[in-house]
């Protein structure tokens, strides 16, 4: 069976994108090899992302922020999908990807930015988050890849999205 490679961005690339990358590389279908960048990665990983991927028991590559120019290089794996997940993103000047993947939006506000100093929810923003991003791979990976042309995949992509707004 085929593995779809999938780069989800973030602005960051500290939250958001790197648990979608570990959601989708550990997900049960084993459809996906999951990849993530940033436009402007940062120094480090969100502790909370931390800690729910150490929950999860990511068995993978060992997870740093990193730039999405990494993944427009020639040497690049090709990317199947590129999803964003951030309006930051969204407005920026994005590569140009190898391959002509599908493109989606999946539009999760940053949890980063709740002004809470109560850890407790902090957590529950980050819990929710994760949750959210797992629901959205679990609706793609039962997409049937095979029968759909790029164009009608690339509407299936952008609908998951809209179902669950």
């Amino acid at each position: 069976m085929k593995k779809y490679k999938v780069l989800f961005l973030c602005h960051h690339n500290s939250a958001r994108s790197i648990m979608a990358q570990v959601l989708a590389s550990t997900h049960l279908s084993k459809k996906f090899e999951g990849y993530s960048a940033g436009s402007m990665p940062s120094d480090g990983l969100n502790p909370y992302a931390i800690e729910l991927i150490n929950e999860s028991n990511y068995q993978g590559e060992p997870l740093k922020p990193k730039s999405w120019d990494v993944f427009s290089a020639p040497s690049a794996p090709k990317m199947d999908f590129i999803i964003s997940l951030s309006d930051k993103v969204r407005g920026e000047d994005v590569p140009i990807w190898p391959g002509s993947p599908a493109t989606a939006h999946w539009d999760f506000p940053d949890p980063a930015l709740i002004s809470s100093t109560n850890n407790m929810e902090m957590k529950s923003a980050y819990v929710a988050l994760f949750k959210g991003l797992q629901n959205r791979i679990d609706i793609l990976a039962a997409l049937s890849f095979d029968r759909l042309d790029k164009i009608r995949l690339q509407d299936e992509l952008n609908a998951i999205h809209q179902n669950l707004l």
